[in-house]
């Protein structure tokens, strides 16, 4: 089973890194000058500056 790619305030982070908003349609839109954090594995996600943004891995 794989790990979850997409995480809701609350959530905990799976793995040390950072993290960015992403938003409902981020793959066609983008966001401009997404907030980007660094959690360390098992802290937990903040809530987003917009109800419809989710967190996601920065690679």
């Amino acid at each position: 089973m794989g790990e979850w790619s997409q995480f809701r305030p609350g959530d905990k982070a799976p793995n040390d890194g950072e993290y960015m908003e992403v938003g409902e349609n981020a793959f066609h839109m983008g966001i401009n000058d997404p907030t980007i954090i660094t959690l360390k594995k098992g802290e937990s996600f903040p809530e987003n500056s917009n109800h419809n943004r989710k967190w996601k891995r920065k690679y």
